[in-house]
């Protein structure tokens, strides 16, 4: 029985790109998986790719869940910066020097309760990147017609 059987996860933002790929991953494993518009007025529990600098809160969140944050919000307002992090010395030095700085859809209060999460920027970037270039190496082989799946 997979980890995912009989789990409940919602989707926020069904990109074709991560959030669609996620959710019928999950459901072929077992999950029951729930999507979501962007744009919906009520989300209940974890969500990710919404697209929103850190609008999923510690309420959206059961304690010990593993989060899988995909989003990239640069912030430049400052108003916006002391809601996301209104105590951290080191985040604040690095955004008055930079004038911004990048957070995921997931507020970061979240990793308090959270049992695992992706950190943002270094979480599933990095991951996408080198999915990217791998596609593309396989894309090119494809083209030439030297490409085997078992060699590659």
């Amino acid at each position: 029985m997979s980890e995912f059987a009989e789990r409940h996860v919602l989707v926020t933002g069904a990109s074709s790109g991560i959030g669609l790929a996620a959710a019928r991953m999950l459901a072929a494993r077992g999950a029951r998986v729930s999507l979501i518009a962007r744009r919906a007025a009520q989300l209940t529990e974890a969500t990710a790719a919404i697209g929103r600098a850190g609008l999923v809160t510690r309420d959206f969140v059961r304690p010990g869940a593993t989060v899988i944050d995909v989003g990239m919000n640069r912030v430049t307002d400052p108003e916006e910066f002391r809601r996301l992090f209104p105590r951290s010395p080191k985040r604040e030095e690095t955004f008055k020097a930079k004038g911004s700085v990048l957070v995921g859809d997931v507020h970061p209060e979240v990793a308090e309760i959270a049992g695992a999460i992706t950190p943002v920027p270094g979480g599933v970037g990095p991951l996408t990147i080198a999915m990217l270039m791998s596609n593309t190496v396989k894309a090119a082989k494809m083209r030439r017609g030297n490409f085997t799946a078992a060699a590659d």
